[in-house]
């Protein structure tokens, strides 16, 4: 993105912050080229481990569900996995095998959340203001937690208050999905943000009466519509309910 100055913007009013992970907050390369990988190498061998097991059978269910075929043997799960991971499809089954596998390589340190550096001041500034943060994502939410637990930035996790993805919240190109959030979180649309990479994504949580600006971390933002796009965080001025009391104390 071009290092040219920008107009400052007037201080946005909001009970409630709604981060994306890619692209936004973290490293879409770190998901497609680390991430990913590490999972896709691994699903025939966590499965052949891990046979037997509750959890193991629980996610081979979701996978048969997913692919339409109740009598998916474990072979054909993992070639299911395989084809959804190189195809970059946002299947709830997919995401939850591999947060699953995720899991193992953050416990052994082999992995680590890419998070900006401008991230955990920003989460912190909210905090301060009494803004309430939460993650969207379509990782399943134990990833989230992961990323954020086990970022090269320390465990961030005091930072956040909630987690949604598509199990829980709905596909993000979907109004719904917002609203949906908004009541789990009871924050009124017109007091809540959403940051994204993505024009759907932001265009989806405006439907909703969200606000909503855009995080372009690599590159120019683009050019249509009238969203406000940023490079970093810390270009996005809030006022939270923490700044109003003070300002009404005499």
């Amino acid at each position: 993105m071009s290092a040219a100055p920008r107009a400052a913007a007037a201080a946005l009013r909001v009970d409630a912050v709604v981060v994306d992970i890619e692209g936004t907050v973290g490293s879409a390369s770190h998901v497609q080229q680390v991430l990913f990988p590490y999972a896709r190498a691994r699903y025939a061998s966590w499965f052949a481990a891990r046979r037997g097991r509750a959890r193991t059978a629980e996610l081979l269910d979701l996978v048969r569900a997913a692919a339409d075929d109740p009598a998916l043997a474990e072979a054909g799960a993992v070639a299911a996995l395989t084809a959804w991971t190189d195809a970059d499809v946002k299947s709830p089954a997919l995401k939850a095998v591999q947060a699953a596998i995720w899991a193992d390589g953050y416990a052994d340190g082999t992995l680590t959340g890419h998070v900006y550096e401008d991230v955990p001041g920003a989460l912190e500034g909210w905090a301060a203001a009494g803004i309430a943060r939460y993650v969207y994502s379509s990782g399943a939410r134990p990833a989230q937690r992961d990323w954020f637990r086990h970022s090269g930035r320390g465990d961030l996790t005091p930072l956040l208050d909630g987690y949604f993805d598509l199990d829980s919240a709905g596909g993000k190109h979907d109004p719904d999905s917002y609203r949906a959030i908004g009541r789990a979180i009871g924050v009124p649309p017109g007091r809540t943000l959403f940051l994204s990479d993505l024009p759907g994504e932001l265009a989806a949580a405006t439907a909703a009466g969200w606000h909503a600006v855009g995080v372009a971390r690599d590159g120019a933002p683009p050019t249509t519509g009238d969203l406000r796009w940023v490079a970093t965080l810390a270009e996005i001025a809030l006022r939270g309910p923490a700044d109003d009391r003070k300002a009404d104390q005499p």
